[in-house]
Order: C-alpha cells, then structure tokens, then sequence
C-alpha cells in the first residue's frame, strides 16, 4: 500500500493498479531529478550540452512508455531510470560509431572530430562490456556503477538506494573502479 505522506510511492502504486496518467505524473514529478542527474553524468564525461541531457531523459521516457515496467518504490524507478540512461547512452555510442565509417574523401565536420575525441576519453561499449561482466558476480556494484555513472547519483545516494553504508559502498567502490580499469584498458 502507498504511503499518503510520498505522492510517488502514490503514484507508482496508482500506476501498477492500470493508471496510464500515473506514469506521465511520475515523470513529471521526477523530471526535474532525472535532468539533472542526466546533465552531471554529461559534464562528467565532457558533454556539457544541456539540450543532449535533456534528450536523454525524454528518451528514458519513450522507453519507459514502451516497455512498460513496474517499479516499488522511488529507489526502484531511479535504478530502472539509470540503467536506461545506460542502454541510451550505449545506443547512441554505437549508432555513432556506424555513422563514423565513411568512405575516403568525405569531409567531416568539426562537431564530428570533437565527438570522436570525446568518445575516446570513454569507451562505452567497453564499459557496457565489463558491467555486464561485473553483474555476474557482482550485481549489486554492477548497480551502482550504473547510479554513479549513468544516473549521476551521488556516493551518499547511490549507498542509500543500494542500503549499505556510505563507508561499505566507498571501500567496494575503489576495488570495483580498479577492476573496471583493468578491464576496459
């Protein structure tokens, strides 16, 4: 049962009962946090456009609209959110990489240099690799590096939706970062 002092723990339990309204409310009530941990994990990885943190979200949004889903509670939807900013992220890195390989000859735009570079600070595919590498033995780190990385949560925040301590996530996290650069190179 819903808590009546969390309208979104109303209204995720309003949109498991077949209220179709409930998920656009939940995204409105959620927009906000979404777009901005979209535009942290952007600056963080050296894209600061607003407009591409944006489209993110909304694109989070058209997945959520598709594929349905049921979430628990607020930590739920925030996991379920970071881990479509993942796959979104990974679909665009990939679509990217296929628009790069063009035949001799043809001029490239200086937008499209400095993606290129960019996309070589990190290596999403590779990192898509290894966290699901990861999730095999691991899939509460797995979780995490995906609030961290794709969902731009925070250490405090990331530890309180995986419930463990702040100390306990920032020990894990420092094998696991070792462990992802090992892996990814």
């Amino acid at each position: 049962m819903a808590r009546t002092d969390d309208p979104i723990a109303g209204l995720l339990a309003d949109f498991e009962k077949g209220d179709e309204d409930a998920r656009a409310k939940l995204f409105a009530s959620l927009y906000d946090e979404l777009r901005s941990r979209a535009t942290r994990m952007a600056q963080k990885h050296g894209r600061n456009e607003t407009l591409r943190a944006t489209a993110i979200v909304h694109e989070v949004y058209l997945r959520f609209v598709q594929g349905g889903g049921a979430w628990r509670d607020r930590a739920h939807f925030l996991a379920a959110a970071s881990r479509a900013m993942r796959h979104v992220l990974i679909d665009y890195s990939r679509n990217r990489s296929r628009q790069k390989r063009q035949p001799d000859g043809v001029r490239v735009a200086v937008d499209e240099i400095l993606d290129s570079y960019q996309s070589r600070a990190i290596d999403l595919e590779g990192l898509n690799a290894a966290l699901i590498k990861l999730s095999e033995f691991d899939p509460v780190m797995a979780q995490a590096v995906e609030l961290r990385f794709f969902g731009g949560a925070s250490v405090e925040e990331t530890a309180q939706l995986l419930g463990m301590s702040k100390r306990t996530l920032e020990r894990r996290w420092e094998t696991v970062r070792a462990w992802l650069r090992s892996e990814i190179g």
